[in-house]
């Protein structure tokens, strides 16, 4: 560990410290739910929609930004995205209609988020780091972000009550731009070009040809429909089971909290035991999670319980999804593979947040999405079982020649 930090800890904090900031505001879009409608008139849907919108835009920019970072640098891919997030926060604090809002806090901030969270930094920490080490670096990365969630939770809560939700979006906006400077951290460069490497397409045709790429990335499309639902729509549906509406927050800050742990023991464990198969093994957790809590009596303490189990599990899946895609290709490519991998997770993303909103308006209720949601994980283990991390070919052959 010393000499991990010791060879390339300047640039894993500026990593960690970016993806507080992207993940930190990002995770508390769901406490703006309720003031938004309530002052405008909107059912769930609206803003649902506009977060649903969000994670898809974010999902389809992301294969482009990260190939521009593996091509180009991240420092400048970061910094493009620091600037559209923080507008699209100001933006967001200023919108008075759908159209408004989609635009604002779906394009913008959909947009800014493809340059300024996992698959671009995890690629500069992938970049930065010896193999034998990578699993652990991402880990290390991804806690710091899971740190961010738990951190700003209770900071925007309270920005919400003391100023209101509009000037509170305005604040975090100017938060968001801390990013920007912290860009200089990044000392992120391509890796040069050699003789016989890849073109763009040669690694799009290669990975697009292998069954564990597909099966790794429908897995991921699960953890996308079930954080973002659940980020969304938790707070909301805990009220609606008659608790205070700072349970629904403080559950939202234990999820936060346990992330931090989970991401970083799903690092660790990464570097000693088949990745693929921890990922079927965090499934089968995520059902067994969910289901107790709807078979519980819903209570402050089941709630409690809920997020910190539910933190473990939370985004432990990335520094495992992100390495194996690392094993499996190298990481010349790794932002750009790693964002298609990451554009399932976003295409769930958008329904997970987008149909929790449909169907309670339509319902009265979020019971079938819930179900949906233990289905999903129980379809992710199966998917995961057979990856295997062996690297392509290509990369044998040049290992055995070195």
């Amino acid at each position: 560990m010393t000499s991990l930090w010791r060879s390339s800890g300047w640039i894993l904090l500026g990593s960690a410290l970016i993806l507080a900031l992207s993940l930190g505001v990002r995770h508390g879009f769901g406490l703006f739910l309720p003031p938004m409608s309530a002052q405008f008139g909107w059912g769930r849907e609206v803003f649902a929609f506009a977060i649903a919108l969000q994670n898809l835009i974010w999902g389809l920019a992301q294969p482009f930004t990260g190939a521009l970072a593996d091509r180009f640098g991240a420092a400048r891919v970061v910094l493009i995205g620091g600037v559209l997030y923080a507008l699209g926060l100001v933006f967001m604090g200023l919108s008075d209609s759908a159209l408004s809002l989609s635009l604002s806090a779906g394009l913008l901030i959909g947009v800014g988020l493809s340059g300024t969270s996992f698959s671009v930094i995890l690629g500069v920490v992938g970049r930065a780091v010896a193999p034998e080490k990578r699993s652990i670096a991402m880990g290390i990365a991804s806690a710091a972000g899971s740190f961010g969630q738990f951190a700003m939770l209770p900071g925007t809560l309270g920005l919400i009550g003391w100023l209101g939700w509009s000037t509170a979006l305005l604040v975090l906006g100017v938060l968001v731009a801390l990013i920007v400077p912290l860009v200089a951290m990044l000392k992120d460069t391509p890796l040069p070009v050699q003789a016989g490497e890849q073109t763009l397409g040669e690694a799009l045709r290669e990975a697009c040809a292998h069954p564990g790429f597909w099966l790794l990335a429908f897995g991921f499309f699960v953890c996308g429909f079930q954080v973002v639902f659940i980020g969304v729509h938790l707070p909301a549906y805990l009220v609606d089971q008659h608790l205070p509406a700072s349970v629904g927050t403080t559950v939202l800050a234990l999820i936060g909290l346990f992330n931090i742990f989970g991401t970083y023991t799903a690092g660790w464990l990464g570097g000693r035991m088949s990745k693929p198969r921890l990922l079927t093994a965090l499934y089968l957790a995520r059902a067994a999670v969910i289901g107790l809590f709807l078979w519980l009596p819903v209570t402050e303490t089941s709630a409690y319980l809920f997020g910190m189990a539910m933190g473990f599990l939370w985004l432990s899946t990335v520094p495992l999804t992100n390495g194996t895609v690392a094993t499996l290709f190298g990481v010349r490519n790794l932002s750009m593979l790693g964002g298609i991998v990451f554009l399932f997770h976003q295409l769930g993303s958008f329904l997970g947040g987008w149909l929790g909103g449909v169907v309670y308006d339509r319902m009265g209720n979020y019971d079938l999405i819930w179900q949906v949601a233990i289905l999903l994980s129980l379809l992710a283990a199966a998917l995961n079982w057979p990856v295997r991390e062996r690297p392509v070919a290509r990369l044998q052959t040049r290992l055995g020649a070195a």
